[in-house]
């Protein structure tokens, strides 16, 4: 929220009269919070419909009836227990509770704690905050902390990481005295001892009681569990090093720390613990100056986020439930320009509640960055993100975003939605790549799980449907695959480069014609990438309600897979793709449609007619190649060919037409070109200014000249 309200949008919420306004607002914030219920109760009939031996595993190894919590030796007679002996002797009373009632009782403490989280970070951020930010930051926050990996995490093991989080958010944010506060800090860090990091930070930023009586907390607490559990604290503190080699391996790709990340690189023995220390104490030192700045700066939240991030970094083993510390991190600002500040929070968010292979292809060269996707978030917060100063002019101010002037439409009610606008600037590579991978990797997950999860899974449903398609062709005299099918077979070059052309054009034009319009005409590419999308998102719809089998997997009909040869149609082979793809999703035909869909978009916008008859090309070998290869129907192009006539039709719908270039008056000769960028470039300037004289004075010059419009963020 903190990144969203200063991305250049006017102070009133959504522009509109004070009134309508706050009723609007009034609807917003309703409807966050019940988003925000339902993943609560999402969340907890997950748990809660797990079967017993599945769900709270940890709570269940320490307080069941053979738990560790039960036993008269020691917690650490098995590395079951990775707690500190404090938390031990906190959780020795729970024993006594029923089974049952205990599990209930922690799943609700545990979304009732979440839900305090999320509103004392909300109410932690830095000020000023506007009322808007205000009202909706804490549902925002709380539905972000259900959907994030360490929480769902926390509630299937039925762990205790939120505990010390929300004791340190207290202890800065909610209770009033440094003594207090530093009780609360220190008893997170008897639960949790990398938490004695926000002794320093305390201490640098003047609060030293608070530091003092963190370490005194702390001291307190530990000697408390020592006198009554000698033998347990003396195996934790010294046998384990403060709890190193407890539960998983080190190396395990759940410790999201420095030293588990090392051991997966390979790196072991005398040499990695020395690389550790190292890399440890600079990453300690740097965060720490760095969180210290910016508590000094009146971002406490974002001081309280990097100092979480560097105890992930420098902790031995950093478990999932442990990484909370990087969601905080939301609260930091990046970029000058308005369209970058959406950058560093999608980056976050998704890092956060999605696994790290939807954000990063299953390639090995990419397995280091993969394996350690959320450590490497950690160090950025801690040691590289520039998080802006509260003092620099773009942290409430960043630079706008140019829009184009609205195009006039048929329909007094379209744009649906206009404040989307149509951004003239180029949309930040990052933001764009990622989310292109997140969208795919989904793309490929509900292919896959409408067929049940496998590729046998909808076998009988996608043939009886085959059979379907297969006669309505016939009933319409339009069957020509078999025939079309085997003649290619009898041509050797014809069946080769139709094979070629399957496998190998299908990413390639695409992302090529996204390259270009990125790179040439930012404008454009939005308008491009919308309709895209819509029509993909259309298509998953399709797979989904209507799986399908192609005709190379129909038995009984004659067709030959000119691509992977003789097809098993128990288990059909699509080469190395097979378990990721779903064989039955075949209609409507992605392949003619996104084809169809760079024909289209490069005869609107190619300025040669070579280019545009090339792009219409693509198209027709497309179509040719998918019946040819036995791969499609014909009626699969027909519902390619419909998925991306809709997909341009609501892009015009929500977003209005796509920008056009000046109007030029009669006569100009083509002569305007240079003319209308020397004009948008002093409109340009005009708006940095600030100066609103000039920006009229550049707006009188055509009403059709791109100007930049302050108080509006990208779409």
């Amino acid at each position: 929220m903190a990144n969203v309200e200063h991305g250049g949008r006017p102070g009133e919420a959504f522009g509109a009269a004070p009134g309508t306004a706050r009723a609007r607002l009034g609807m917003v914030r309703a409807g966050l919070w019940l988003i925000a219920a339902v993943l609560a109760v999402r969340q907890l009939a997950t748990v809660l419909n797990t079967p017993d031996s599945e769900r709270l595993t940890d709570l269940e190894t320490w307080v069941g009836p053979e738990g560790v919590l039960h036993v008269n030796g020691s917690l650490y007679d098995s590395t079951r227990f990775t707690g500190t002996p404090f938390g031990g002797l906190v959780l020795k009373p729970l024993t006594r509770a029923a089974e049952q009632a205990l599990g209930w009782g922690w799943t609700f403490g545990t979304l009732l704690l979440v839900v305090a989280l999320g509103v004392v970070a909300a109410r932690a951020l830095p000020q000023p905050v506007s009322r808007r930010t205000a009202l909706l930051a804490a549902p925002v926050a709380i539905s972000l902390l259900m959907l994030s990996l360490p929480v769902r995490n926390t509630l299937y093991l039925g762990q205790t990481s939120i505990i010390p989080v929300l004791l340190v958010l207290l202890g800065c944010f909610a209770v009033r005295g440094e003594r207090t506060s530093g009780l609360l800090i220190g008893l997170a860090a008897a639960l949790q001892p990398t938490v004695l990091l926000f002794a320093p930070l305390l201490w640098f930023t003047g609060r030293r009681r608070a530091a003092v009586s963190t370490g005194l907390t702390f001291a307190a607490a530990t000697a408390l569990a020592w006198a009554a559990m000698p033998h347990d604290s003396y195996t934790y503190w010294v046998h384990h090093l403060a709890g190193v080699g407890l539960g998983r391996p080190a190396d395990d790709l759940a410790n999201e720390s420095l030293h588990g990340a090392l051991l997966r690189l390979g790196v072991e023995g005398p040499p990695e613990i020395a690389l550790f220390l190292v890399l440890a104490a600079a990453v300690a030192v740097l965060g720490l100056r760095r969180a210290v700045r910016y508590a000094r700066d009146g971002q406490l939240l974002l001081a309280v986020a990097v100092t979480g991030c560097v105890a992930i970094a420098v902790a031995p083993t950093t478990w999932q439930h442990q990484l909370l510390w990087v969601l905080l991190a939301l609260s930091g600002r990046v970029g000058k320009k308005a369209g970058d500040r959406y950058v560093w929070p999608v980056a976050v968010v998704l890092v956060m509640t999605l696994p790290a292979k939807m954000m990063l292809p299953n390639m090995a060269v990419l397995y280091p960055l993969r394996d350690n996707v959320v450590l490497l978030a950690a160090l950025a917060a801690a040691t590289a993100v520039p998080f802006l100063s509260r003092t620099s002019e773009h942290y409430r101010s960043p630079v706008p975003t140019r829009y184009a002037q609205p195009v006039p439409t048929r329909w007094r009610r379209v744009p649906l939605l206009p404040f989307l606008g149509r951004v003239l600037t180029r949309p930040n590579l990052l933001l764009e790549l990622l989310l292109i991978r997140v969208g795919y990797s989904a793309y490929q997950q509900v292919r896959l799980a409408a067929t049940g999860g496998t590729n046998t899974g909808g076998r009988a449903t996608a043939e009886h449907h085959g059979e379907q398609v297969h006669s309505i062709e016939k009933f319409l005299f339009i069957d020509i695959e078999h025939w079309v099918n085997h003649t290619v077979v009898r041509i050797g070059w014809l069946e080769d480069f139709f094979n070629f052309y399957y496998t190998s054009f299908h990413f390639v034009v695409p992302l090529t014609v996204l390259g270009v319009l990125y790179a040439r005409r930012p404008a454009d590419y939005r308008w491009a990438r919308a309709a895209l999308g819509f029509a993909t998102l259309l298509a998953l719809v399709g797979f989904w309600l209507y799986p399908l089998a192609p005709p190379r997997l129909m038995p009984g009909l004659g067709f030959i897979d000119t691509v992977h040869g003789v097809q098993d149609f128990s288990q059909p082979d699509y080469g190395t793709l097979t378990a990721l793809t779903n064989q039955y999703a075949a209609m409507p035909s992605l392949h003619f449609g996104w084809s169809l869909w760079c024909g289209l978009v490069i005869a609107i916008l190619a300025p040669r007619w070579w280019m545009k008859a090339l792009g219409l090309l693509h198209p027709l070998f497309t179509v040719s190649a998918i019946v040819a290869t036995g791969n499609h129907w014909v009626l699969d192009a027909v519902g390619g060919a419909a998925v991306v006539g809709a997909g341009f039709g609501l892009t015009y719908l929500l977003q209005g037409p796509r920008p056009r270039p000046r109007t030029q008056p009669a006569g100009d000769g083509g002569t305007g070109k240079a003319e209308e960028v020397g004009k948008a470039g002093k409109a340009e300037e005009a708006g940095k200014a600030g100066k609103a004289g000039e920006a009229g004075k550049a707006g009188e010059v055509s009403t059709a000249e791109p100007a930049p419009v302050k108080g509006r963020t990208p779409s």
